[in-house]
């Protein structure tokens, strides 16, 4: 005899537990608010995602491709200013999305994690560092070609920027605006032109 058919969309339960990991971490998100959200039972939920920690897994695989998007438009811009530029304004619009909680997955998710989920928080560490290579090699690239829009060692540059995308999540998630963010991007793109 064949289950059930599922009645849900994995994509959607995603998108729906998405919220509750970014409020409260993946220690603090539980079974039963998680399910909830989803609208399906306990065995629908196993078929489908096998644990909580491999549904964690794939909300960061999804909210990761999002985070690729935003890079990817940044990096298309023609200068390392606009690179970067483009990279601040889009990760304060993205960090101040009112369609979810304020902040970064990344960030909060990784803070919120006890020793018990030093897996889960060492992922969500490195996650957060991930652009830090990109952001220098598209800087390498941009003064190969001449470009000298932005002063100074790309690799040092290209940790200053992820420290301060780290930073407008943290001020994201406690209760700054977008407009807020958008003055902080000024004043470090300021900086960034008097170099």
């Amino acid at each position: 005899m064949r289950g059930r058919p599922r009645t849900f969309d994995p994509d959607q339960a995603i998108a729906a537990v998405l919220p509750i990991f970014m409020e409260k971490g993946f220690e603090g998100a539980t079974f039963g608010e998680l399910i909830a959200a989803m609208g399906v039972n306990p065995p629908s939920f196993y078929a489908a995602f096998g644990s909580k920690e491999q549904l964690f897994r794939r909300v960061i695989e999804v909210y990761a491709a999002a985070g690729e998007a935003v890079t990817k438009d940044a990096f298309a811009q023609p200068t390392a200013f606009k690179v970067i530029e483009r990279l601040l304004r889009n990760t304060a619009d993205a960090q101040t999305d009112p369609s979810r909680p304020a902040g970064c997955l990344f960030v909060q998710g990784a803070l919120k994690c006890s020793d018990k989920a030093s897996d889960i928080r060492d992922e969500l560490a490195t996650r957060r560092t991930l652009n830090e290579p990109l952001i220098e090699e598209r800087l390498r690239k941009a003064r190969d070609e001449g470009d000298e829009s932005i002063s100074g060692d790309p690799a040092k540059v290209a940790r200053y920027i992820s420290t301060i995308i780290q930073g407008l999540a943290v001020q994201a998630s406690g209760g700054a605006d977008r407009r807020t963010l958008h003055e902080i991007v000024d004043v470090v793109l300021d900086g960034l032109a008097a170099d």
